[in-house]
């Protein structure tokens, strides 16, 4: 059976999985290099990991406005019956603190590059040119702004590694403990093995 593109009430479709996963692995990318370029000595390698470090902030910027307006478009899929109050909430504040902060780390940093007296532009993956925030690179207080931004971008970005510890955890405990379909709602399995999980969710549940 082929997967549809769009959410059914059950299951996540192939675009919300595809977005999902391109930005969980760009954004894992990110942190890394991120983490390791900051503390490298000033080489040609170093500014090669700043510019592909732009560039894919850009593209996680893209998508997560792809798929908050996809999620507008195709609600996501029910909860499993039965959930606590509690962890439906710790669910949803989970989700859109995600989506708060992939928009607020890229822009954090868009401002920071922005604010640079380095006035290094951003070619995202020698493509195409993403201008300056014009209104902050012409700032005359561009040196404050720069530390401020960031400060900003290293402290969204901490903020997404605990929300993603917090998210990762959840979605094991769920499978491994709970044995319900949380984490196969968005994983590209087979229709088979997600019904067996179901079926064993429900008659757990009995």
């Amino acid at each position: 059976m082929v997967r549809p593109l769009t959410n059914s009430q059950e299951r996540y479709g192939v675009v919300a999985i595809t977005l999902h996963w391109l930005i969980a692995f760009a954004v894992i990318g990110l942190y890394g290099v991120g983490t390791f370029m900051v503390d490298m000595k000033p080489s040609l390698q170093q500014f090669e990991l700043y510019q592909l470090h732009k560039s894919f902030g850009i593209t996680v910027l893209v998508l997560t406005v792809l798929r908050l307006i996809w999620r507008i478009a195709n609600p996501r899929p029910a909860l499993p019956p039965g959930m606590p109050r509690w962890q439906v909430l710790a669910a949803k504040a989970t989700h859109w603190g995600f989506y708060t902060l992939l928009l607020a780390a890229p822009l954090a940093g868009w401002a920071m590059v922005s604010a640079s007296s380095f006035n290094v532009p951003t070619v995202v993956f020698g493509l195409f040119t993403v201008p300056h925030m014009e209104f902050i690179a012409t700032s005359p207080d561009k040196q404050a702004l720069e530390g401020t931004f960031e400060d900003l971008h290293a402290l969204f970005a901490d903020g997404m590694l605990l929300l993603f510890l917090a998210h990762v955890g959840a979605a094991l405990y769920h499978h491994i403990k709970l044995h319900d379909t949380v984490l196969l709602k968005m994983l590209p399995v087979s229709q088979r093995a997600y019904q067996e999980r179901k079926a064993h969710e429900q008659s757990a549940q009995r």
